[in-house]
């Protein structure tokens, strides 16, 4: 708010679930607890959709080279054009279980991944809300390209990462 309502020209992205190269992430820490335990409790309670780094990076050079000044959403996409005609819906958010069981899958990992609730859980370290699902009609409206989905995101992450 400080930002808009000092200037006249900003960009200001909200983003969400973030994974790339640098840094800690979910997908990081939930392979290598994949790869030294048989099972996992991941929360089921909470929804959203992840955001690449390598993808953002490239919407952001797209936003900040126009004069489209504003707010913006951007998370990758929950379905793919196909995917939501065949569905006949444009949901498909996903909840922290449903990814890591996603990319386990794409991974390759046959680790056992247990649903459990927020409270079932118990406390974490990030205080994450239990609704993170984000509206990028305006980035569409305003002629940018949307993110390509979160599962062909998961997909080429580990090549770019090596893991």
């Amino acid at each position: 708010m400080a930002v808009s309502s000092t200037l006249e020209k900003y960009f200001i992205v909200r983003i969400a679930w973030v994974f790339g190269l640098n840094g800690k992430n979910f997908i990081k820490t939930m392979i290598n607890v994949g790869k030294t335990h048989d099972e996992v409790r991941v929360v089921n309670d909470q929804i959203g959709t992840p955001t690449y780094t390598y993808d953002l990076a490239r919407l952001l050079v797209d936003i900040c080279e126009t004069e489209k000044y504003g707010y913006y959403h951007a998370t990758n996409a929950e379905l793919s054009e196909k995917e939501a005609e065949q569905s006949g819906s444009k949901s498909g958010y996903i909840s922290w279980y449903d990814f890591c069981c996603e990319f386990y899958k794409q991974y390759g990992l046959k680790t056992k991944i247990i649903p459990v609730t927020t409270e079932e859980y118990g406390l974490s370290k990030a205080a994450r809300p239990f609704n993170s699902r984000l509206d990028k009609k305006k980035l569409v409206e305003n002629g940018f390209t949307p993110l390509l989905t979160w599962r062909d995101a998961v997909g080429r992450y580990p090549k770019e990462t090596k893991l």
